[in-house]
């Protein structure tokens, strides 16, 4: 992936712990205490019963590409280094579903069904990107150029 000055995440009150977490290795969700919903994107208050009784959960990191499609052209001047990739929705085990990139694997290679499991790039001194890659060692790219959730792997 040719390295790009790309957009970096604008930090809220409310997402701070969420992007924090990004920088140790970590997929966090919101969970609210009362309805038992969990929640992505981070909010201020549960999307569906209002209650601002919410924490923080870790999530396994798997999931599972619920669609896909390969950029190819016509995108933002930042990501044109990056040309092609595969932006996805991935649904996590825990129930959420998350739009993302596929990574470390031909665009080719993704279907819908895909085992997945989130690995982070690192985009600024504050916060990682969740991305995810395939599960099955053999779909993935030789060059590995994200790394895992150890944030001391090289």
């Amino acid at each position: 992936m040719t390295q790009t000055q790309r957009p970096i995440p604008v930090m809220q009150p409310w997402t701070h712990d969420f992007w924090k977490a990004t920088k140790q290795g970590k997929l966090m969700i919101q969970h609210c205490n009362e309805c038992n919903a969990n929640i992505f994107f981070p909010k201020k208050v549960c999307p569906e019963c209002w209650s601002e009784s919410l924490t923080w959960i870790e999530s396994s990191g798997k999931a599972k590409v619920y669609t896909f499609t390969v950029m190819m052209d016509m995108v933002e001047p930042k990501f044109m280094g990056d040309l092609p990739y595969v932006l996805a929705m991935v649904d996590l085990d825990e129930g959420i579903r998350m739009t993302t990139r596929i990574v470390n694997c031909e665009p080719g290679d993704v279907v819908i069904g895909l085992d997945v499991e989130v690995i982070f790039e690192e985009v600024s001194p504050e916060c990682s990107l969740p991305m995810f890659q395939p599960v099955d060692e053999s779909l993935r790219s030789p060059l590995q150029v994200l790394k895992g959730g150890d944030p001391n792997e090289p």
